[in-house]
């Protein structure tokens, strides 16, 4: 039943993963102008980053609990704290450069946090197979 859970819940993420990137950014940019777009973007992916990261957080607790230390486990762990690094560090940072009109700096950090989210996409849908 926990292997169950498990990969429910991974799939529960993977689903916000590709419903956010694929379907929702993409969707704000086009229908709300560019300054409503950054505002909304501003507001929302906070909660995208907790949300993932306290669902695989869980994910990673049935694995403690049952002493499931397989690669699983070690792939979901990286992802969440993936996810804690793009809430508390990286996704301030992007907001200080396109505050600061640092488009060089912005378009880094940005394009760091897309091949974040591509590798835990990857890593995610590993632990699935």
């Amino acid at each position: 039943m926990s292997e169950q859970i498990i990969m429910n819940l991974v799939s529960l993420v993977l689903g916000i993963m590709l419903f956010f990137s694929f379907i929702l950014a993409p969707m704000i940019f086009k229908v709300l102008p560019p300054d409503n777009a950054g505002v909304f973007i501003r507001a929302i992916f906070p909660y995208y980053y907790l949300v993932n990261l306290l669902i695989l957080s869980a994910v990673a607790v049935f694995y403690v609990y049952y002493s499931t230390f397989i690669l699983d486990f070690y792939l979901v762990l990286i992802s969440a704290l993936l996810f804690f690094f793009n809430l508390v560090y990286l996704m301030p940072k992007i907001n200080k450069f396109k505050d600061d009109r640092n488009e060089k700096a912005f378009k880094v950090s940005h394009f760091t946090s897309v091949v974040i989210n591509f590798a835990q996409l990857i890593m995610l849908g590993v632990v699935l197979i």
